[in-house]
């Protein structure tokens, strides 16, 4: 049972973060064996109108579009059309000749050949691709060329092909760094299906879910519920490797009156969709119930099971990563989309082994938990999601009101 006097210790840290002015405002929506156990919002999606953070505001979910994407590549390996050692030169012939930085590079010409990187690859962040946040030789040079599929960036073919003239930064399946690899499994589905990434999502996993308000573009229709996005730091809210404060907490860097997303014409898998936070737990509850949803199965309960197994050889600590995550390292493992815990006690936050979770860089959050039946998915709107402790705090709050017999 979800102890509701402890519950409030969730509302009050809700509220303490925007009177701290941390969170312009956030909402949470926890759901226990399939039905809804605790809903709250507070502050504001919009500081300078003034207007509410409610339960159907719209919100920029950034990362949590990737294991949307993973389990559209899951669905077209499950009618295999597709496999996952298959080469990622099989979909996007840019990638045939790769060459990966030696070891120790201190230039982007310091190279060796490569394979390909692997669909697999791809889907654990294994592939030898980077962002431009990472620290490294290939994060900078992509860092200049400000390669992170955004919005306006254009068309997806078109930057994913591009991204194949950069080297890789280790050879494939070597080590784990958070990547443009969903983006690049984003058009291997458009190549797979024939379909665009937002027909493909809208036909197989958004309408049977019923998530009506998820898209990568936020339509005129959804009227001012779109909420802005704020940072601490005093450049863009995405250079984390010289990020510095500002003086102002919550700094808007995207207004909902003319973002991008007004008018998004990419459709980054990685990073790109928008929705709201009843739809995102339509999609976090089909993988608690491995696949299963009111219109029949996204994927198959064998399928989802496998995507939640840990992948990597070990801990993701264990292989060497100096990149951005999401999540922490140790006593965390990946699976096909999602973190994976490995030991509580070593990831240093309350779960059970096998919870699967990620989040996005304006700070949203979910996570899977099967043992207990949980469901929880966590929106706001301030970018870098490293800001504060947020995601640790929230996961001791939610278990802190668990009292099962």
């Amino acid at each position: 049972m979800l102890d509701q006097a402890r519950l409030n210790y969730l509302k009050d840290w809700q509220q303490r973060y925007v009177d701290q002015r941390k969170f312009a405002g956030s909402s949470v929506l926890i759901y226990r064996g399939g039905h809804e156990a605790f809903f709250n919002a507070v502050g504001q999606r919009n500081i300078e109108e003034d207007l509410p953070f409610t339960r159907d505001t719209l919100v920029r979910i950034y990362s949590m579009t990737k294991p949307v994407t993973s389990v559209a590549v899951m669905i077209l390996v499950e009618r295999g059309l597709v496999h996952l050692d298959a080469p990622v030169s099989d979909f996007i012939p840019e990638f045939a000749q790769m060459e990966a930085l030696i070891p120790g590079a201190i230039s982007i010409d310091q190279t060796e050949p490569s394979c390909p990187p692997t669909l697999h690859q791809l889907l654990t962040h294994t592939s030898g691709l980077s962002y431009p946040f990472n620290p490294g030789v290939l994060a900078q040079a992509m860092a200049q060329e400000d390669l992170v599929f955004k919005a306006d960036q254009g068309k997806l073919a078109e930057l994913a092909a591009h991204a194949a003239s950069f080297p890789l930064a280790f050879q494939p399946g070597t080590k784990w760094e958070y990547s443009i690899a969903t983006d690049i499994l984003g058009r291997v589905v458009e190549v797979i299906s024939g379909l665009s990434l937002a027909e493909f999502f809208a036909h197989e996993i958004f309408a049977p879910l019923g998530m009506t308000e998820t898209g990568f573009r936020v339509s005129p229709s959804s009227g001012n519920r779109f909420a802005s996005l704020y940072t601490p730091l005093e450049g863009e809210a995405m250079v984390l490797d010289v990020a510095t404060t500002s003086g102002d907490s919550l700094r808007q860097v995207d207004c909902h009156n003319n973002s991008p997303f007004k008018s998004a014409e990419m459709m980054s898998g990685g990073g790109g969709l928008t929705g709201t936070i009843d739809d995102y737990m339509g999609f976090s509850e089909m993988i608690r119930q491995r696949g299963r949803c009111s219109e029949g199965y996204i994927l198959s309960p064998q399928t989802v099971d496998f995507m939640m197994r840990n992948h990597l050889s070990g801990d993701i600590a264990s292989m060497g990563p100096q990149s951005f995550a999401e999540q922490p390292m140790e006593g965390v493992g990946f699976g096909l989309g999602g973190a994976v815990i490995l030991d509580p006690a070593r990831a240093r936050c309350a779960g059970s082994v096998g919870d699967f979770s990620w989040g996005g860089m304006a700070s949203t959050f979910f996570w899977v938990d099967r043992t207990l039946d949980l469901t929880v998915v966590f929106f706001t709107q301030l970018s870098p999601s490293s800001s504060y402790p947020a995601r640790a705090e929230l996961k001791a709050l939610v278990h802190s009101a668990i009292f099962d017999d």
